[in-house]
């Protein structure tokens, strides 16, 4: 395959573990360069799908494995043949403020970063692996759950399903996290869920989410469940016990890759 970055620099598999590898590649849409961390299963398969994990605020490309050890997790679930092989890709969000949200700043793209180049990595570095013919899911957490819901929505062809744990629903919801001012996120179109939801219904992918009870963006979940009860958009809405915590996002996480598995 075509090496499309100026420079990509990668993890020795020596030094490797648990399946896990690093690459750092320099990127156009981030005006310099971002990580990603990938875990490729034991006896991968050709055309394996992918599923990519997009962390919440203050986080990093580390943040998913290191954090809840979600690879040990799916992992465990290919050996017992619970779901079927999968290749993680666990990106950083590039590391703009507190977290860029996943979108299109003035002059730097977060979007493209996700839709473009972490792809393209996954595919220079697991080219044994990933085709044209594998599928790609998207799932985050906060909000790297609303920028799964908002990039699963808006790139439908792409995405065959996708999920969020705990997810920030509109732009407003960022003030629970973060110090910059909200109108830095204001620079592209369709930035509530909803929004970008129902613009895109004709041609939505699966898609579920799921929050805590004792969460605090459990108000803003409930709200736009209503909402897509209300305008007839299919969904899956999900509550369990806990807060906006990792033990939450370790607890819950499968039932993602489960939902995923189900679409493969």
């Amino acid at each position: 395959m075509k090496n499309t970055f100026r420079s990509l620099e990668q993890s020795n598999p020596l030094y490797s573990t648990q399946n896990l590898s690093f690459i750092t590649v320099k990127s156009q849409n981030l005006k310099g360069r971002g990580d990603i961390c990938m875990y490729i299963p034991e006896n991968c398969p050709k055309d394996v799908s992918v599923v990519i994990l997009l962390h919440g605020v203050y986080g990093s490309s580390w943040s998913w494995a290191l954090s809840s050890g979600v690879h040990e997790q799916v992992d465990a679930a290919i050996k017992e043949g619970t779901i079927k092989p999968f290749i993680l890709l666990m990106p950083s969000d590039g590391l703009w403020g507190d977290g860029s949200g996943y979108l299109a700043h003035q002059e730097i793209n977060f979007e493209n970063w996700i839709i473009e180049d972490v792809i393209q990595a996954g595919r220079q570095v697991a080219s044994d692996y990933i085709s044209n013919h594998s599928k790609y899911f998207i799932a985050g957490l906060s909000m790297g759950g609303y920028g799964a819901i908002r990039l699963g929505s808006r790139h439908p062809s792409l995405f065959t399903a996708f999920s969020g744990l705990s997810s920030i629903t509109s732009i407003p919801e960022f003030s629970h996290f973060i110090e910059e001012d909200l109108k830095e996120y204001e620079t592209d179109a369709e930035l509530s869920l909803i929004d970008s939801l129902i613009a895109n219904r004709a041609s939505l992918a699966p898609f579920r989410f799921d929050c805590g009870k004792e969460d605090l963006l459990i108000d803003y979940n409930r709200k736009l469940h209503l909402q897509l009860i209300e305008a007839g958009i299919p969904h899956i809405y999900e509550e369990y016990e806990g807060e906006h915590s990792w033990d939450y996002w370790k607890n819950n996480i499968m039932k993602t890759i489960l939902f995923f598995n189900l679409q493969v």
